[in-house]
């Protein structure tokens, strides 16, 4: 079976020429792996950037879309499969079905609300692929700041902060992903509450 990897990403490109040299880097990196890219089925910004890479460079990508979204003609119709979903819940839910690990590249609050569900999933034991951060020139360092912070403050432990791949290479971060052992199940399950 070829290894599937999703990337939450903007669907606006950002301020800087950077953000979108980095997603046509990493959907090319993925391809040139022969990793299948799953992503949220868009045409604009760092979604389209990042399937366009992937498809330049030979390989397969299959996008997730909702209805109301692919209805509005921000459906990408030159990719490998598009599926059209009912609702942004039944978009992530698919995608975490179809992928093996997942990255999250500069974006939104929708990116950061896909890879921290993604992560606390794999916090819980739903599922054990690999969670990671393409920090696209530090574009992710104050949020996790703000992560450390939170383990400081004991509400997320050290072992679950471990649980964070982060890298700003895009060649080093997929080999990562590819690379994964999921660590021992957690105990966060059977944590006895008082």
């Amino acid at each position: 079976m070829t290894a599937r990897v999703c990337v939450f990403c903007g669907a606006l490109n950002g301020s800087r020429e950077i953000y979108r040299q980095a997603a046509e880097t990493l959907g090319r990196t993925i391809a040139e792996r022969g990793v299948t890219l799953v992503y949220g089925g868009g045409r604009i910004g760092l979604m389209g950037t990042v399937a366009n890479g992937a498809l330049a460079a030979g390989g397969a990508v299959i996008g997730v879309i909702p209805q109301a979204l692919f209805n509005r003609e921000l459906g990408h119709q030159d990719i490998t499969e598009l599926k059209i979903v009912g609702s942004m819940h039944e978009r992530k839910a698919m995608m975490e079905e179809l992928s093996d690990g997942f990255i999250a590249m500069p974006g939104g609050f929708g990116t950061f609300e896909e890879i921290f569900e993604m992560i606390t999933w794999l916090q819980l034991g739903a599922h054990a692929k690999p969670c990671a951060f393409f920090n696209v020139d530090g574009y992710f360092d104050a949020l996790l700041s703000f992560v450390d912070h939170a383990c400081g403050q004991g509400f997320i432990t050290r072992e679950d902060r471990e649980l964070l791949l982060v890298d700003s290479d895009a060649e080093r971060l997929v080999d990562r992903l590819l690379a994964y052992q999921p660590p021992p199940a957690t105990k966060w399950l059977a944590i006895e509450q008082t």
